[in-house]
């Protein structure tokens, strides 16, 4: 046997290395957005997530309504305990109270749309209300309001725009507080790091839940990834035992052929167009068995290449200690056998053949070795009529497998005969 028993064979193991140096440039553009982004960040609205509440946990909620409850008491009756709402003027300040917490709550919903004009125009509504609690004579909830209204800004607008609020505003603490300049600086600093801290908070939560929304796509990704990977497997188990099974009765039915012309006796034609059928369903009971294997059900390995050698009256030599194999590592095992007995029922009839399976530390190891075909009387190698039948890629295909699981597959001649070895992780 000569190295025609397998064409095709050398030269493989290149298709998976042909795509290994992809996604450089794509890795690239992002470090280039993610520089772009960070440059831009102090320039830029927090992101959707900072700005709503999900996520902020009861307590803080329950702290914050208790912040803005005694804050609209302070507001409301220091405009009366100033004595400049007495009188006609009494209802002025729920008015202008509750006209600020509808703008307030205006303010929260343009910010969620980015709208600046919108955003502003609310916040100068609440500003106009604490400055005209400050023009009747109400100092202290006019310096409450502005410092509200400088902190929603610091928080929610995009940086330029909450210091721009800010810095309009210092005229008013200066003006308001009776320390004068000093005591308004110590405001302004107050209020800007009070708001700074609350948008540092809000976008570190933000930046939680958009993590968590990379890993929910993520996760379902690697999802569909594995089901097309599953269906791929799937389909290329089916194909090696169909591919195996045909090639099998390929190989009956050109015998029956051959004994046709050349006039053989009828009974033994129907021998091997019988054999052929008994073939077609093995294929189909072999087919069972993959789809069994992939779901988990099935026999050891050695349990089945016993079974496999007994039709060809093989040795099977099985060392190392038993242990469970990935349904991968088994299909390769058992298909690379198959194709391995397939060829040497093609290629050398009546060949001994010997089997050699080994349980490793990391690996397992498949051997499968063939004596070549019998001589003749006259001393020379039998007849190789059935070695142009089939595709001569059925150990190509093997081997594409094994490299896919991280192994190797070996095949050519050894002495007479010819040897086929399998190595894959386990």
């Amino acid at each position: 046997m000569g190295e025609k028993r397998y064409p095709g064979l050398a030269g493989t193991g290149t298709r998976a290395s042909a795509t290994t140096s992809t996604g450089t440039g794509t890795g690239e553009r992002a470090r280039t957005d993610g520089e772009r982004a960070r440059g831009a960040s102090w320039r830029s609205w927090p992101s959707r997530e900072a700005l709503t509440r999900v996520g902020v946990p009861r307590g803080r909620i329950v702290l914050d309504h208790t912040m803005i409850a005694g804050l609209s008491v302070l507001v409301v009756t220091g405009c009366y305990t100033s004595g400049a709402f007495d009188g006609w003027y009494a209802p002025l300040p729920p008015l202008g109270f509750g006209l600020c917490v509808v703008a307030a709550l205006r303010y929260h919903h343009t910010t969620l749309d980015h709208r600046l004009a919108a955003s502003l125009g609310l916040l100068a509504v609440i500003a106009l209300c604490g400055l005209g609690a400050y023009a009747a004579g109400a100092p202290t909830p006019a310096t409450v309001l502005w410092i509200v209204v400088s902190v929603m800004a610091m928080e929610r607008l995009p940086l330029p725009a909450g210091l721009a609020t800010v810095v309009v505003l210092v005229a008013g603490f200066v003006e308001a507080d009776e320390t004068g300049i000093v005591g308004a600086g110590l405001t302004t600093a107050a209020v800007l790091l009070a708001g700074y801290s609350l948008r540092l908070d809000a976008e570190a939560r933000g930046a939680g839940f958009q993590l968590l929304a990379q890993e929910r796509l993520a996760r379902e990704a690697e999802a569909a990834s594995a089901a097309l990977a599953e269906r791929a497997r799937i389909a290329r188990e089916i194909h090696d035992v169909l591919a195996h099974s045909l090639s099998a009765q390929m190989v009956h039915l050109e015998v029956a052929r051959l004994q046709i012309e050349a006039g053989a006796d009828r009974s033994e034609i129907l021998k091997l167009v019988t054999s052929a059928r008994s073939m077609a369903r093995e294929g189909l009971a072999e087919t069972r068995h993959a789809l069994s294997a992939l779901r988990g059900d099935m026999a050891p390995v050695e349990d089945y290449l016993r079974e496999l050698a007994r039709e060809d009256r093989a040795e099977v030599d099985v060392t190392g200690d038993r242990r469970d194999l990935p349904a991968e590592a088994s299909q390769a095992v058992r298909r690379v056998a198959q194709e391995a007995l397939t060829n040497i029922r093609k290629h050398a009839p009546g060949a001994r053949t010997r089997i050699r399976f080994a349980y490793g530390t990391d690996e397992i190891s498949l051997e499968i070795r063939d004596s070549g075909p019998p001589r003749a009387v006259d001393g020379t190698r039998g007849p190789e009529e059935l070695g142009s039948s089939g595709s001569g890629y059925g150990l190509l295909g093997m081997r594409e497998r094994a490299e896919l699981l991280g192994g190797s597959l070996d095949a050519g001649p050894e002495g007479t005969g010819f040897t086929v070895r399998l190595r894959v992780p386990a």
